[in-house]
């Protein structure tokens, strides 16, 4: 166990942070099974917003250090396919 201040405070800030993570990471998932449903579905217009919903999570979370650039535009670049192939 952490013996130093700077390692008790270290750990906190670890275990607060891998909270944070884990829920920004899970909003994410939730918002890009909400797509992959609306797509399923045959909805275009929810699929059109539940679009929209994710790449904003996606960014968000991308932009706390989340997710890498690469892979945030690899995962919006796929869900963007999928919702136009959607509309042909």
């Amino acid at each position: 166990m952490a013996n130093s201040p700077q390692a008790r405070k270290r750990a906190k800030q670890n275990s607060v942070r891998r909270l944070r993570n884990h829920s920004q990471r899970s909003a994410v998932r939730t918002a890009i099974k909400k797509l992959d449903a609306a797509i399923e579905a045959g909805d275009q217009a929810v699929a059109n917003e539940a679009y929209v919903a994710s790449v904003s999570m996606i960014d968000k979370a991308t932009i706390k250090g989340l997710h890498h650039k690469n892979r945030a535009a690899r995962l919006k670049s796929r869900l963007n396919k999928r919702v136009k192939e959607m509309a042909a």
